[in-house]
């Protein structure tokens, strides 16, 4: 981890396993960032001056360690590293008029990128409660009594729920979108109550991530 730090800012990884004491230390063996946020368990690290081939070889190095280990811990851990190396910060202002209007459109930020994570992490499916709606007309299980059957179609229910209150939310009749919707083979088909139109919700950006 010190070394990825040292060659993101430039620097040099000062240690006496190194051969490298703390009274032969100079200027130019510390490492550059435009800027440094610490925090009590997060510390971030704003445009390093570590050259890019530098950096590239590093990440290049922890990909090759990724696909040689045979421990999922290692793995996630090089995983992590990874990410922190390779990926990019960046800095999103939120204002308002009000101090209400700020917290409300950071909250909706938060929710915004807390999405984008889960996407990057295990993928995406068309948004607005389809891929969920899809996957209640699949479900063709049959009880062995009243009970279980009841059972199974409480959760087609609820699984078709999203689909319905976004829709309603929208003022449009539920039954009716999604009625038109499971019509359609496609499975990237859906209502993009943005635009009231049927489409392609993949190509149209209108998307959920796969991980809840």
């Amino acid at each position: 981890m010190l070394e990825d730090i040292a060659i993101l800012t430039g620097g040099q990884v000062i240690s006496e396993d190194l051969g490298i004491k703390l009274e032969s230390v100079t200027l130019d063996m510390l490492g550059r960032a435009k800027k440094v946020a610490i925090s009590k368990e997060n510390t971030t690290i704003v445009d390093g001056a570590g050259q890019k081939a530098e950096i590239e070889a590093r990440v290049g190095q922890i990909k090759q360690q990724i696909d040689e280990t045979s421990s999922d811990y290692d793995r996630e851990k090089l995983q992590e590293r990874l990410a922190k190396l390779a990926g990019g910060v960046a800095v999103i202002r939120v204002g308002g008029a009000t101090e209400v209007e700020v917290k409300e459109r950071k909250d909706r930020v938060d929710d915004a990128l807390n999405a984008t994570r889960a996407a990057v992490e295990e993928g995406i499916v068309p948004g607005g409660g389809t891929a969920l709606l899809r996957a209640s007309a699949n479900i063709t299980a049959k009880g062995i009594n009243a009970d279980q059957d009841a059972g199974i179609n409480i959760i087609r229910r609820a699984i078709q729920a999203p689909a319905r209150q976004i829709t309603t939310n929208a003022g449009e009749e539920a039954s009716v979108i999604v009625g038109k919707i499971l019509e359609n083979a496609s499975e990237t088909f859906g209502y993009n109550t943005a635009t009231n139109e049927y489409g392609d919700l993949i190509k149209a950006g209108v998307v959920d991530p796969v991980k809840p």
